[in-house]
């Protein structure tokens, strides 16, 4: 793995985090949140289009809500249209709500609308066989996860109540090849001790499921196939907070860091192209400002650190290769 170029692209909020990255209709486009703080009322999705592969980048959508504070936005294209989903903490305390807007050119969007149970976070979603599929998480001393399904980019039923509860999971990232569908759930030590991240792994229709204990604590999941490779890039903690692209191995649980992006402190939460033989990936970090790391998912962190560092966006092109000796997903 070889890092070909990486760039800022955004910096003009005070607070410029949590990306996520598609193309679409010929162009690139990268939502990320905008706000006066890591947590602050005024959340809101920022939105980027790119027409000239990642070189240029200008806005051309900013969505904003009276009644919550909007972070974590996700892009997925799903019959001809692009989907837009997002996580409101509701200005009146009375708990969580999962948004999905929608969009046939990106620019214009249409007005949220609720998906989910009140009080989980759905986190991502995966289309398969054209079915969308995504985990939301209730966070809590009791909290768990849920497996949640739509036929059709509308309704969205509970497919299993309890998705995984062993310890305070969170985040996640889904994938599916070769019948098999695989999920990473980021874990945190902060209502148990549990720390390392999980694998789950599945055979359709995606009822049971699997768990592989992972070697590393691992944040703000993306993971992709590559070659029948499993890839992701995610926040790591050990020695200094940073995002890396790291492959991992179902069978031993083995996360290993193939590349470290120009990254430290408040950092992570990428966005993932492949083209051709390079991966685009968008992010955020403070490297350039400070050494603080927030080791909190975006949802409860409390923005009580005394330092502020200076969060950006970054687009980085990475030219993937074959990794000799290792086994491939079946």
């Amino acid at each position: 793995m070889k890092l070909k170029s990486v760039k800022r692209i955004w910096e003009q909020g005070a607070h410029n985090a949590f990306t996520d990255l598609i193309a679409f209709q010929g162009a690139l486009f990268c939502v990320f949140r905008e706000g006066t703080a890591h947590v602050s009322p005024d959340g809101a999705l920022r939105i980027l289009r790119s027409t000239d592969l990642g070189d240029t980048w200008q806005s051309v959508a900013l969505i904003c809500s009276d009644e919550a504070d909007l972070r974590d936005g996700k892009l997925i294209e799903y019959q001809g249209e692009l989907l837009l989903l997002g996580g409101g903490t509701l200005h009146d305390k009375s708990g969580l709500q999962s948004h999905l807007w929608r969009s046939l050119d990106g620019v214009v969007w249409s007005d949220a609308l609720k998906i989910g149970d009140k009080g989980y976070w759905l986190w991502r979603l995966t289309e398969h066989q054209n079915v969308l599929y995504g985990v939301g998480y209730r966070a809590g001393p009791d909290g768990d996860t849920r497996l949640y399904k739509s036929d059709d980019g509308v309704q969205f039923e509970t497919w299993l109540k309890v998705f995984n509860n062993q310890g305070y999971v969170n985040e996640s990232a889904i994938v599916f090849h070769q019948g098999s569908g695989f999920c990473l759930l980021r874990r945190d030590p902060v209502w148990g001790p549990e720390f390392v991240g999980l694998l789950g792994r599945s055979q359709a229709p995606f009822i049971d499921w699997q768990w592989q204990e992972l070697d590393k604590r691992i944040g703000g999941p993306v993971m992709f196939m590559y070659q029948s490779r499993l890839l992701a890039v995610v926040r790591l903690y050990e020695n200094q907070v940073r995002t890396a692209l790291v492959e991992i191995y179902p069978d031993t649980g083995v996360v290993q860091e193939l590349l470290t992006l120009p990254s430290k402190g408040d950092t992570s939460y990428a966005g993932v192209v492949i083209e051709g033989n390079e991966l685009w990936v968008s992010y955020y970090s403070s490297h350039e400002f400070a050494d603080e790391q927030i080791d909190m998912p975006s949802l409860i962190d409390d923005g009580s650190a005394t330092a502020k560092p200076k969060t950006m966006i970054y687009f980085a092109k990475i030219q993937l290769n074959v990794v000799d000796g290792v086994t491939a997903c079946k």
